[in-house]
């Protein structure tokens, strides 16, 4: 990088650290990341969980990036300064402990996705028997993300320090009792009396956080370069929409959010389902179905009026009569919303990217809709054909016959479920009970349902399967 443009793109002085984050992915730098650094006066220090990619491109550029938002009239780049380290936990997980233990750590916030938490997505409790929550048992040094809070916590208690935040920014419904509930759990069984200490002492508000943030290209990396004039190694693309969403429940100091346009409430629940079931539900939905019609982005998807008018079904008959609006909220304009955000050209978010890790996103963002909807009696074909289209997505195999990367922690379990009668591939689906509520794997009606939409894609293809259910 040429002298000049590298003080372009280096860490503001002026901020002080405050916050440790897990998890220092696209998403929470295009998202969490740039409220915290409007809202002035403290810095991060990231933490990498897995590989040192991110930190190895950071670091040249003195922990700077560029958050480049993507509009259909155009593209608005923001240099973002407010990292001040990233490290990588398994290169060193003291570090990363001693950090967070630090008395000027208040908050640690969270974006590890779904399954970062070790949990069972059907129950919300942590899973005793995941490989990284056996290690973090028997080692003071953690892999995991609940062992490094634990361990952490446990670190500040010893030292007479109060605990920090854990501020979780993933989509998960009631993202706060949801990780509190996993470290507490994990807490109890390393020290029952550091779990009642955490319990007291501790605070895990809830979040909703929303900001589409597709996948970084060599091509965006170019083009941004060419347009700046410098080069950046790590910038993030997004739409121009954001939305977080937080509980105001701190046990210490933290940024003035509010002025930077988040909304601090006592309340999240109702926003959080309707961000995870009218955006992620859909997106999900979009994503199988979209891939197995051979279309590569969300944005294509939606350019093909049988699947916008296949999601336009989800939100007004399905979805939105399962939903309390949260106050001031009009779920149809955020439907409307919605499409538009879906079919903006510049978001190039492709269905394979979001299709991932499908057995810890489907239980909140579709299954959790379909089990209250049935229960009320309300019918829900759409969202059913969309758990089928999953299950399709999931042999491995797309409707040309070509191979698919199925990325998903249960990938070889999925795969094995398959069978030539779809009436037994569902059967073996709803025993999962990592992703399936009681509720469903019981209901013989579901699954016949179930077992009616697999056919349909398996016959007909995904664009046929979704059209017939639009014309119905």
């Amino acid at each position: 990088m040429e002298a000049g443009l590298h003080d372009r793109l280096y860490c503001d002085p002026t901020t002080t650290g405050g916050i440790v984050h897990l998890g220092l992915g696209a998403f929470f730098r295009a998202h969490g990341a740039v409220y915290m650094a409007e809202a002035g006066g403290w810095g991060i220090t990231g933490v990498s969980l897995q590989s040192p990619g991110t930190r190895d491109k950071l670091r040249p550029q003195g922990w700077a990036y560029t958050a480049l938002e993507l509009a259909p009239d155009g593209e608005k780049p923001q240099v973002v300064t407010v990292l001040r380290n990233v490290l990588v936990a398994p290169e060193d997980p003291q570090a990363v402990l001693d950090v967070m233990a630090a008395p000027d750590t208040h908050i640690v916030s969270l974006t590890v996705t779904e399954k970062g938490y070790c949990h069972e997505p059907s129950t919300g409790r942590l899973n005793r028997d995941h490989p990284d929550i056996r290690h973090d048992l028997a080692n003071p040094l953690p892999r995991s993300a609940p062992g490094f809070l634990v361990r952490a916590l446990a670190l500040r208690r010893a030292a007479g320090l109060p605990p920090f935040t854990v501020l979780c920014c993933d989509n998960l419904p009631e993202n706060g009792r949801v990780v509190q509930g996993v470290v507490g759990d994990l807490a109890g069984l390393i020290d029952p009396a550091l779990a009642d200490w955490i319990e007291a002492q501790g605070a895990f508000p809830s979040t909703m956080v929303d900001r589409i943030v597709p996948a970084t290209t060599p091509t965006d990396l170019d083009r941004l370069e060419a347009a700046s004039g410098y080069r950046d190694e790590a910038p993030v693309m997004h739409e121009p929409f954001r939305q977080w969403v937080v509980e105001d429940r701190f046990c210490g100091p933290r940024p003035a959010f509010e002025t930077v346009g988040a909304q601090m409430v006592a309340d999240v629940t109702h926003y959080e389902h309707m961000k995870l079931r009218m955006l992620n539900g859909t997106h999900s939905s979009l994503a199988y179905l979209g891939y197995l019609a051979g279309h590569e982005t969300i944005a294509d998807t939606m350019a093909d009026p049988v699947f916008a008018d296949f999601v336009r079904g989800l939100w007004h008959d399905e979805i939105i009569p399962a939903l309390t609006p949260p106050p001031g909220e009009d779920l149809a304009a955020y439907a409307d919303a919605l499409a538009a955000r879906y079919a903006n050209p510049a978001i190039r978010h492709r269905t394979w990217q979001i299709a991932m890790d499908g057995t810890q996103k489907l239980p909140q963002r579709i299954l959790g809709t379909i089990a209250e909807s049935r229960a009320a009696g309300r019918a829900v074909p759409g969202l059913t054909l969309a758990v089928a289209a999953w299950m399709r997505y999931t042999s491995g195999r797309d409707e040309k016959g070509q191979p698919i990367e199925v990325k998903d922690p249960l990938s070889t379990r999925l795969a094995a479920l398959w069978r030539d009668d779809p009436a037994q591939t569902v059967a073996g689906f709803l025993d999962l009970a990592e992703v399936f509520p009681p509720a469903l794997r019981d209901d013989a009606g579901f699954a016949a349902d179930l077992s009616a939409a697999l056919s349909g894609l398996v016959r007909d293809g995904a664009r046929a399967t979704a059209a017939d259910r639009v014309s119905a």
